[in-house]
Protein backbone atom coordinates (compact mmCIF):
# COMPACT_ATOMS: atom_id res chain seq x y z
CA UNK A 1 0.00 0.00 0.00
CA UNK A 2 1.40 3.44 -0.53
CA UNK A 3 -0.10 6.95 0.95
CA UNK A 4 -0.29 10.15 -0.63
CA UNK A 5 -1.84 12.82 1.67
CA UNK A 6 -2.13 16.32 -0.65
CA UNK A 7 -4.85 19.43 -0.04
CA UNK A 8 -7.97 20.28 -1.75
CA UNK A 9 -8.25 23.96 -2.87
CA UNK A 10 -10.06 25.19 0.28
CA UNK A 11 -7.48 23.60 2.44
CA UNK A 12 -9.07 20.54 3.39
CA UNK A 13 -6.85 17.12 3.89
CA UNK A 14 -7.04 14.42 0.73
CA UNK A 15 -5.07 11.09 1.13
CA UNK A 16 -4.95 8.58 -1.68
CA UNK A 17 -4.56 4.77 -1.06
CA UNK A 18 -3.17 2.90 -3.60
CA UNK A 19 -2.45 -0.53 -4.19
CA UNK A 20 0.82 0.09 -6.93
CA UNK A 21 4.12 1.74 -4.78
CA UNK A 22 5.04 2.96 -7.83
CA UNK A 23 1.61 5.63 -8.33
CA UNK A 24 2.01 9.07 -8.60
CA UNK A 25 -0.40 11.61 -7.17
CA UNK A 26 0.22 15.31 -8.14
CA UNK A 27 -3.00 16.58 -9.56
CA UNK A 28 -4.11 19.58 -8.13
CA UNK A 29 -7.73 20.61 -7.11
CA UNK A 30 -8.79 23.05 -9.76
CA UNK A 31 -11.79 23.99 -8.26
CA UNK A 32 -11.83 27.97 -7.20
CA UNK A 33 -13.55 27.05 -3.57
CA UNK A 34 -13.93 29.59 -0.79
CA UNK A 35 -12.43 28.15 2.60
CA UNK A 36 -14.85 25.62 4.42
CA UNK A 37 -17.21 27.34 7.10
CA UNK A 38 -18.40 25.16 9.46
CA UNK A 39 -20.98 26.11 12.45
CA UNK A 40 -20.68 22.53 14.18
CA UNK A 41 -21.35 22.53 18.11
CA UNK A 42 -21.37 19.93 20.63
CA UNK A 43 -24.25 20.04 22.96
CA UNK A 44 -25.13 18.15 26.47
CA UNK A 45 -28.59 16.65 27.08
CA UNK A 46 -29.07 17.53 30.20
CA UNK A 47 -31.54 14.88 31.38
CA UNK A 48 -29.72 11.56 29.34
CA UNK A 49 -26.44 12.77 29.33
CA UNK A 50 -26.10 12.15 25.97
CA UNK A 51 -24.21 14.38 23.26
CA UNK A 52 -26.22 16.54 20.18
CA UNK A 53 -23.88 17.54 17.41
CA UNK A 54 -25.99 20.87 15.92
CA UNK A 55 -24.48 21.31 12.15
CA UNK A 56 -26.54 24.18 10.67
CA UNK A 57 -24.10 24.27 7.84
CA UNK A 58 -25.12 20.86 6.69
CA UNK A 59 -28.60 22.33 5.29
CA UNK A 60 -26.83 23.06 1.91
CA UNK A 61 -24.69 19.80 1.43
CA UNK A 62 -24.77 17.97 -1.96
CA UNK A 63 -28.09 16.22 -2.44
CA UNK A 64 -28.50 13.82 -4.83
CA UNK A 65 -26.54 14.81 -7.86
CA UNK A 66 -26.70 13.20 -11.44
CA UNK A 67 -24.30 10.86 -12.02
CA UNK A 68 -22.51 13.05 -14.22
CA UNK A 69 -22.05 15.40 -11.35
CA UNK A 70 -20.79 12.77 -8.69
CA UNK A 71 -19.22 14.77 -6.48
CA UNK A 72 -17.33 11.72 -5.63
CA UNK A 73 -16.23 10.34 -8.82
CA UNK A 74 -12.42 11.44 -10.20
CA UNK A 75 -11.65 14.37 -11.91
CA UNK A 76 -12.54 13.66 -15.85
CA UNK A 77 -11.14 16.71 -18.15
CA UNK A 78 -13.37 19.65 -16.92
CA UNK A 79 -15.70 17.95 -14.65
CA UNK A 80 -14.24 18.57 -11.33
CA UNK A 81 -14.78 16.42 -8.29
CA UNK A 82 -13.28 16.15 -4.83
CA UNK A 83 -11.11 14.27 -5.99
CA UNK A 84 -8.52 15.86 -8.13
CA UNK A 85 -7.15 12.70 -9.91
CA UNK A 86 -8.27 11.11 -13.10
CA UNK A 87 -8.65 7.38 -11.11
CA UNK A 88 -7.61 5.94 -7.85
CA UNK A 89 -7.61 2.89 -5.93
CA UNK A 90 -9.19 4.04 -2.47
CA UNK A 91 -9.39 8.01 -1.35
CA UNK A 92 -10.09 9.40 2.43
CA UNK A 93 -10.68 13.31 2.63
CA UNK A 94 -12.05 15.89 5.10
CA UNK A 95 -15.89 16.33 4.82
CA UNK A 96 -17.15 19.73 2.82
CA UNK A 97 -20.07 19.52 5.20
CA UNK A 98 -18.81 18.02 8.35
CA UNK A 99 -21.14 17.09 11.97
CA UNK A 100 -18.40 17.72 13.88
CA UNK A 101 -15.10 19.52 13.54
CA UNK A 102 -12.16 21.59 14.91
CA UNK A 103 -12.53 21.37 19.00
CA UNK A 104 -15.99 18.81 18.43
CA UNK A 105 -14.02 16.32 16.76
CA UNK A 106 -13.68 15.32 12.78
CA UNK A 107 -15.13 14.11 9.77
CA UNK A 108 -13.85 12.02 6.81
CA UNK A 109 -15.43 10.67 3.78
CA UNK A 110 -13.90 7.09 2.37
CA UNK A 111 -14.37 6.53 -1.49
CA UNK A 112 -13.85 2.80 -1.67
CA UNK A 113 -13.19 3.14 -5.62
CA UNK A 114 -13.53 5.04 -8.67
CA UNK A 115 -16.54 2.96 -10.11
CA UNK A 116 -19.81 4.84 -9.49
CA UNK A 117 -21.81 2.05 -10.12
CA UNK A 118 -19.98 -0.28 -8.03
CA UNK A 119 -20.48 -1.21 -4.19
CA UNK A 120 -18.43 -2.74 -1.54
CA UNK A 121 -19.54 -6.33 -2.16
CA UNK A 122 -17.89 -5.61 -5.26
CA UNK A 123 -15.07 -5.35 -4.31
CA UNK A 124 -11.68 -7.48 -5.15
CA UNK A 125 -10.28 -8.93 -1.90
CA UNK A 126 -7.37 -7.10 -3.54
CA UNK A 127 -9.50 -3.85 -3.11
CA UNK A 128 -11.59 -4.66 0.59
CA UNK A 129 -8.09 -5.43 2.27
CA UNK A 130 -7.12 -1.72 1.02
CA UNK A 131 -10.15 -0.14 2.40
CA UNK A 132 -9.44 -1.91 5.92
CA UNK A 133 -5.97 -0.58 5.74
CA UNK A 134 -7.30 2.71 4.91
CA UNK A 135 -9.69 2.70 8.19
CA UNK A 136 -6.80 1.34 10.11
CA UNK A 137 -4.32 3.88 9.30
CA UNK A 138 -7.17 7.13 9.53
CA UNK A 139 -8.07 5.17 13.33
CA UNK A 140 -4.34 5.17 14.38
CA UNK A 141 -3.82 8.69 12.45
CA UNK A 142 -6.59 10.58 14.40
CA UNK A 143 -6.20 8.80 17.64
CA UNK A 144 -3.15 11.60 18.01
CA UNK A 145 -5.54 14.41 17.70
CA UNK A 146 -6.17 16.15 21.31
CA UNK A 147 -9.38 16.83 20.40
CA UNK A 148 -10.63 13.17 19.44
CA UNK A 149 -11.69 10.15 21.97
CA UNK A 150 -13.44 8.11 19.61
CA UNK A 151 -12.94 6.48 16.33
CA UNK A 152 -15.65 5.30 14.01
CA UNK A 153 -15.64 4.13 10.24
CA UNK A 154 -19.06 2.76 9.12
CA UNK A 155 -20.66 2.84 6.05
CA UNK A 156 -24.28 4.11 4.70
CA UNK A 157 -25.73 2.13 1.74
CA UNK A 158 -28.76 2.75 0.00
CA UNK A 159 -31.75 5.77 -0.52
CA UNK A 160 -33.74 4.04 2.19
CA UNK A 161 -31.12 4.70 4.90
CA UNK A 162 -30.48 8.65 3.98
CA UNK A 163 -27.83 8.20 1.92
CA UNK A 164 -27.52 11.27 -0.55
CA UNK A 165 -24.29 10.22 -2.62
CA UNK A 166 -24.81 6.89 -5.15
CA UNK A 167 -21.03 6.43 -5.39
CA UNK A 168 -20.18 3.42 -2.87
CA UNK A 169 -18.51 5.05 0.16
CA UNK A 170 -18.26 5.44 3.91
CA UNK A 171 -17.44 7.83 6.27
CA UNK A 172 -15.09 8.31 9.74
CA UNK A 173 -16.42 10.24 12.48
CA UNK A 174 -13.90 11.43 15.13
CA UNK A 175 -15.88 12.21 18.28
CA UNK A 176 -14.42 14.60 20.92
CA UNK A 177 -16.06 12.28 23.80
CA UNK A 178 -17.28 8.55 24.16
CA UNK A 179 -20.64 7.93 22.30
CA UNK A 180 -23.69 6.48 24.23
CA UNK A 181 -23.65 2.99 22.60
CA UNK A 182 -20.04 2.52 23.52
CA UNK A 183 -20.82 3.40 27.13
CA UNK A 184 -23.69 1.31 27.99
CA UNK A 185 -21.15 -1.71 26.67
CA UNK A 186 -18.36 -0.52 28.82
CA UNK A 187 -20.78 -0.50 31.42
CA UNK A 188 -21.92 -3.70 30.71
CA UNK A 189 -17.95 -4.88 31.03
CA UNK A 190 -17.73 -3.52 33.83
CA UNK A 191 -21.19 -5.01 35.67
CA UNK A 192 -19.94 -8.63 34.28
CA UNK A 193 -16.24 -8.40 35.40
CA UNK A 194 -17.16 -7.74 39.11
CA UNK A 195 -19.89 -10.36 39.03
CA UNK A 196 -17.61 -13.20 37.63
CA UNK A 197 -14.19 -12.50 38.97
CA UNK A 198 -12.69 -10.70 35.93
CA UNK A 199 -13.73 -12.63 33.00
CA UNK A 200 -14.29 -10.86 30.07
CA UNK A 201 -17.96 -10.16 28.84
CA UNK A 202 -17.13 -9.69 25.09
CA UNK A 203 -15.23 -13.26 25.30
CA UNK A 204 -18.32 -15.01 26.76
CA UNK A 205 -21.29 -13.36 24.01
CA UNK A 206 -18.53 -14.85 21.15
CA UNK A 207 -18.56 -17.94 23.30
CA UNK A 208 -22.51 -18.74 24.03
CA UNK A 209 -22.85 -17.95 20.02
CA UNK A 210 -20.04 -20.59 18.49
CA UNK A 211 -22.27 -22.79 20.58
CA UNK A 212 -25.40 -21.63 19.09
CA UNK A 213 -27.00 -21.63 16.19
CA UNK A 214 -27.25 -18.38 15.23
CA UNK A 215 -23.75 -18.31 13.59
CA UNK A 216 -23.64 -17.57 9.79
CA UNK A 217 -20.30 -17.12 8.98
CA UNK A 218 -16.76 -18.77 10.49
CA UNK A 219 -13.25 -18.79 9.59
CA UNK A 220 -10.38 -19.46 10.94
CA UNK A 221 -9.80 -15.64 12.19
CA UNK A 222 -13.47 -14.17 11.84
CA UNK A 223 -16.73 -15.35 13.08
CA UNK A 224 -20.43 -13.75 12.07
CA UNK A 225 -23.52 -14.28 14.26
CA UNK A 226 -26.69 -12.62 14.17
CA UNK A 227 -27.02 -11.87 18.09
CA UNK A 228 -29.11 -13.38 20.53
CA UNK A 229 -31.08 -10.32 20.96
CA UNK A 230 -30.88 -8.29 17.67
CA UNK A 231 -32.93 -5.10 17.22
CA UNK A 232 -33.03 -5.02 13.62
CA UNK A 233 -34.35 -7.74 11.15
CA UNK A 234 -31.74 -8.93 9.75
CA UNK A 235 -28.36 -8.01 11.99
CA UNK A 236 -24.91 -9.67 12.00
CA UNK A 237 -22.21 -9.62 14.33
CA UNK A 238 -18.69 -9.62 12.79
CA UNK A 239 -15.76 -10.25 15.31
CA UNK A 240 -12.27 -11.29 15.51
CA UNK A 241 -11.45 -14.53 16.97
CA UNK A 242 -8.86 -12.85 18.92
CA UNK A 243 -9.99 -9.93 20.91
CA UNK A 244 -8.59 -6.36 20.11
CA UNK A 245 -9.19 -3.23 20.94
CA UNK A 246 -9.22 -1.74 17.09
CA UNK A 247 -8.45 -1.75 13.64
CA UNK A 248 -4.82 -1.10 13.91
CA UNK A 249 -4.32 -3.93 16.36
CA UNK A 250 -5.66 -6.76 14.30
CA UNK A 251 -3.22 -8.70 13.15
CA UNK A 252 -1.97 -9.99 9.54
CA UNK A 253 -3.86 -13.04 9.90
CA UNK A 254 -6.76 -11.39 9.98
CA UNK A 255 -6.10 -8.73 7.95
CA UNK A 256 -5.82 -11.58 5.22
CA UNK A 257 -8.96 -13.24 5.88
CA UNK A 258 -11.31 -10.17 6.41
CA UNK A 259 -11.95 -9.86 2.59
CA UNK A 260 -13.05 -13.47 1.79
CA UNK A 261 -15.56 -13.38 5.20
CA UNK A 262 -16.80 -9.90 4.58
CA UNK A 263 -17.31 -9.75 0.91
CA UNK A 264 -19.05 -13.03 1.33
CA UNK A 265 -21.66 -11.63 4.22
CA UNK A 266 -22.50 -8.34 2.09
CA UNK A 267 -23.33 -10.74 -0.86
CA UNK A 268 -25.74 -12.63 1.08
CA UNK A 269 -26.91 -9.28 2.47
CA UNK A 270 -28.26 -8.41 -1.23
CA UNK A 271 -29.29 -12.06 -1.84
CA UNK A 272 -31.87 -12.23 1.52
CA UNK A 273 -35.46 -11.04 -0.39
CA UNK A 274 -34.38 -12.29 -3.87
CA UNK A 275 -32.60 -11.42 -6.75
CA UNK A 276 -35.70 -9.29 -8.22
CA UNK A 277 -35.18 -6.87 -5.15
CA UNK A 278 -33.18 -3.62 -4.88
CA UNK A 279 -30.13 -3.92 -3.20
CA UNK A 280 -30.21 -4.25 0.46
CA UNK A 281 -30.05 -0.84 1.95
CA UNK A 282 -27.83 -1.38 5.10
CA UNK A 283 -26.06 0.42 8.01
CA UNK A 284 -21.58 -1.58 8.93
CA UNK A 285 -20.64 -0.01 11.91
CA UNK A 286 -17.28 -0.57 13.17
CA UNK A 287 -17.32 -0.33 17.03
CA UNK A 288 -13.77 0.28 18.32
CA UNK A 289 -12.48 1.25 21.95
CA UNK A 290 -12.24 4.93 23.09
CA UNK A 291 -8.95 6.35 23.36
CA UNK A 292 -7.84 7.22 27.12
CA UNK A 293 -7.82 5.55 30.75
CA UNK A 294 -11.90 4.88 30.23
CA UNK A 295 -12.23 6.44 33.54
CA UNK A 296 -16.10 6.29 35.15
CA UNK A 297 -15.63 2.42 33.94
CA UNK A 298 -14.27 0.52 37.18
CA UNK A 299 -11.38 -1.37 36.26
CA UNK A 300 -11.98 -1.77 32.45
CA UNK A 301 -8.94 -0.85 29.88
CA UNK A 302 -9.21 -0.75 26.36
CA UNK A 303 -7.45 -4.18 26.23
CA UNK A 304 -10.88 -5.40 27.44
CA UNK A 305 -13.26 -3.85 24.96
CA UNK A 306 -13.34 -6.04 21.57
CA UNK A 307 -13.48 -4.66 18.19
CA UNK A 308 -16.38 -5.46 16.11
CA UNK A 309 -18.54 -4.67 12.98
CA UNK A 310 -22.39 -4.76 13.30
CA UNK A 311 -24.18 -4.80 10.07
CA UNK A 312 -27.64 -4.36 9.83
CA UNK A 313 -30.74 -3.73 7.25
CA UNK A 314 -34.05 -1.72 7.81
CA UNK A 315 -35.90 -3.54 5.38
CA UNK A 316 -38.22 -6.60 7.27
CA UNK A 317 -39.06 -8.04 4.14
CA UNK A 318 -39.53 -7.63 0.52
CA UNK A 319 -40.95 -4.16 0.12
CA UNK A 320 -41.06 -3.38 3.71
CA UNK A 321 -39.25 -1.57 5.73
CA UNK A 322 -38.54 -1.54 9.33
CA UNK A 323 -39.59 2.49 10.72
CA UNK A 324 -38.42 3.45 14.46
CA UNK A 325 -41.71 4.22 15.29
CA UNK A 326 -43.17 5.30 19.53
CA UNK A 327 -41.39 2.52 21.14
CA UNK A 328 -38.31 2.41 19.32
CA UNK A 329 -37.90 6.40 18.95
CA UNK A 330 -39.59 7.64 21.92
CA UNK A 331 -38.08 4.86 24.50
CA UNK A 332 -35.32 3.08 22.79
CA UNK A 333 -37.50 -0.22 22.93
CA UNK A 334 -36.56 -2.36 20.30
CA UNK A 335 -39.17 -5.12 18.56
CA UNK A 336 -38.18 -6.73 16.13
CA UNK A 337 -40.34 -8.25 13.50
CA UNK A 338 -37.70 -11.72 12.71
CA UNK A 339 -36.53 -14.31 14.78
CA UNK A 340 -32.73 -14.04 15.32
CA UNK A 341 -32.93 -17.61 14.37
CA UNK A 342 -34.65 -17.26 11.41
CA UNK A 343 -32.66 -14.49 10.07
CA UNK A 344 -29.47 -16.54 10.79
CA UNK A 345 -31.28 -19.53 9.13
CA UNK A 346 -32.23 -17.19 6.12
CA UNK A 347 -28.38 -16.05 5.37
CA UNK A 348 -26.86 -19.23 6.08
CA UNK A 349 -29.29 -20.34 2.78
CA UNK A 350 -28.60 -17.50 0.75
CA UNK A 351 -25.10 -18.54 -0.41
CA UNK A 352 -23.39 -15.78 -2.77
CA UNK A 353 -22.24 -18.01 -5.37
Amino acid sequence: MKKTSTRLADGRELIYYDLRDDAVRDAVDRRPLDPTVTTSEVRRDPLLGDAVAVASHRQGRTYHPPADECPLCPTRGERLSEIPDSSYDAVVFENRFPSLAGDSGRCEVVCFTSDHDASFADLTPEQARLVLEAWSDRTSELSHLPSVEQVFCFENRGAEIGVTLGHPHGQIYAYPFTTPRTALMLRSLAAHQEATGGQNLFDAVLERELAGERVVLAGEHWVAFVPYAAHWPYEVHLYPRRRVPDLPALDEAARTEFPQIYLELLRRFDRIFGDKEPPTPYIAAWHQAPFGTLEGFDGVTRDDFALHLELFTIRRTSGKLKFLAGSESGMSVFINDVPPERAAERLREVASS
